[in-house]
């Protein structure tokens, strides 16, 4: 793996990280509707590889913080405006400084960190299905994970101001991405099944009494 081109970029891709048996794993994690956060004591094992992966990008032992399923077909074809990633999900509320506000997802407890615990984490999603230019893939903001948190309103125009990447995958490529980069996705124009398994990944613990969710 490149690590060079991961911290200067912030996205790298990992072609062909997972071969046909870990991809039949995955595919026994399944979601109704276009997407949901997933949490199964089976996820550790199953994703393996990329979190290996995960530990040599961050230079230390990661291990699984979030799963999101993605699921998207011609009947949930939805687009998504660049944004980064700004909340981190914990077991229980605890009032800290810097941290907030707090939500629930799925009914997971999250709330936004500080930046910083942000910029020592991993984000890699690992793609069931091929993604081909006309079925919505990712693109990503190179360097947007330098530069800080970007205001909503201002997320657009920060990364049409930057080098700009889309992310074409073949079955079992994973693109890691530094979590706080800016990001979007497109409808899908010529929309095929496009599931992608999102991992979070840390190596840090949180302050404050504050305790990682995980996946299990």
């Amino acid at each position: 793996m490149d690590l060079e081109a991961f911290r200067r970029d912030g996205a790298l891709r990992i072609a062909g990280l997972f071969d046909a048996a870990g991809l039949d794993a995955l595919e026994t994690f399944e979601v109704r509707g276009p997407g949901a956060r997933l949490q199964d004591s089976r996820l550790e094992a199953a994703i393996r590889p990329a979190t290996d992966a995960a530990s040599i990008l961050l230079g230390g032992k990661a291990w699984p913080v979030r799963a999101v399923l993605f699921d998207k077909t011609a009947e949930a074809n939805w687009r998504v405006a660049w944004h980064q990633d700004r909340t981190i999900p914990v077991r229980e509320r605890m009032e800290a400084a810097d941290y907030g506000p707090w939500s629930r997802k799925d009914g997971i407890l999250h709330v936004m960190p500080p930046v910083a615990v942000l910029e020592r984490m991993a984000t890699l999603r690992i793609h069931i299905d091929p993604v081909g230019p006309e079925n919505a893939p990712l693109l990503v903001a190179l360097g947007s994970h330098r530069i800080g948190l970007v205001h909503a309103g201002k997320a657009a125009t920060t990364a049409t101001s930057l080098p700009q990447v889309v992310c074409l995958a073949e079955r079992g490529d994973v693109w890691a991405y530094a979590t706080p980069i800016l990001h979007a996705s497109d409808r899908a124009v010529a929309p095929t099944r496009r599931r992608v398994l999102q991992m979070d990944f840390a190596v840090d613990g949180l302050p404050h009494g504050l305790e990682w969710s995980g996946v299990g």
